[in-house]
């Protein structure tokens, strides 16, 4: 018997360090995303918050016990739901982390790969995260995390591949004028929605922020694609909840058709990666 999910994804314009609001926000597109039948649901990176440039961590940050944690997972029932928040840990660091919450359970990702270029300054914001963990979800579905500039080091999407993901959820705060040397971000990401689904058989729902605020031009097109790389959903540029539909089996028999984390040989790379940190050790 097949096994399918039906995923969403919440565009939304956050208020920058409102909490109480995007809060509001956050309740709204879980109850239509209930209303839908939706089995799990993404916010984009940092959306309880909002991204910005220069956070007032000490004021934002909380940890894994916040109470907007136990109100969302109320609302959300049976729904499975994924926000972006500053989290702050008992040594006093502060993560971009985001939060799947499962009723009264809690799984994080805090994120890995923290960009120091163009507008982007979060390398001088926010600790680095240490490990790449999966969540088990029912029938077979086994769910990898990974933050907006996590997916552009080719390593994260295949060892979440490696690991026995088949299903990405990827949120980010992508913007217009981000990149320096005229980098266009919607085209890049189309790029790299498409080759991270295909290469590895892996369905993703990619949350972006949408509407322009702190300098930041925030362009939506948010998206769900199934393990071929194909869209089965798009958002425009305005706040919106798009879903669809996804099968494990379908999933399975890309994997079978294009075999590329199976035939990645990670011995291999160890070995080459190694023989590199060796002759480029000073």
């Amino acid at each position: 018997m097949t096994c399918r999910l039906t995923v969403a994804a919440a565009q939304i314009a956050c208020r920058p360090g409102d909490i109480s609001a995007n809060l509001t926000a956050h309740i709204e597109m879980v109850r239509q995303a209930t209303a839908l039948g939706a089995d799990i649901l993404v916010f984009p990176e940092l959306s309880l918050t909002d991204y910005v440039a220069a956070p007032d961590c000490a004021a934002l940050a909380t940890t894994r016990a916040a109470p907007e944690f136990a109100l969302i997972g109320e609302a959300a029932g049976a729904l499975q739901v994924s926000i972006g928040f500053i989290e702050r840990d008992a040594q006093g660091r502060f993560f971009n982390a985001q939060a799947l919450i499962a009723g009264d359970r809690i799984a994080v990702h805090r994120k890995l790969n923290l960009p120091g270029y163009g507008t982007l300054r979060e390398d001088a914001v926010y600790a680095k995260g240490e490990a790449l963990d999966l969540v088990d979800m029912r029938d077979g579905w086994r769910l990898a995390t990974l933050i907006c500039a996590d997916s552009w080091n080719p390593a994260l999407p295949w060892l979440a591949a490696l690991a026995g993901a088949n299903l990405l959820i990827l949120p980010v705060a992508s913007s217009r004028g981000a990149v320096d040397g005229g980098f266009d971000n919607p085209r890049g990401w189309e790029i790299n929605l498409a080759h991270t689904a295909m290469t590895y058989g892996l369905p993703t729902i990619f949350a972006n922020h949408c509407g322009r605020r702190g300098g930041f031009d925030f362009w939506g097109g948010s998206r769900i694609l199934d393990a071929t790389g194909r869209e089965l959903a798009r958002a425009g540029d305005e706040p919106e909840l798009i879903s669809a539909v996804i099968d494990l089996d379908d999933g399975i028999t890309a994997r079978k058709n294009l075999p590329t984390a199976r035939d990645s040989d990670p011995t291999l790379i160890h070995r080459l990666l190694g023989e590199y940190l060796e002759a480029t050790k000073e």
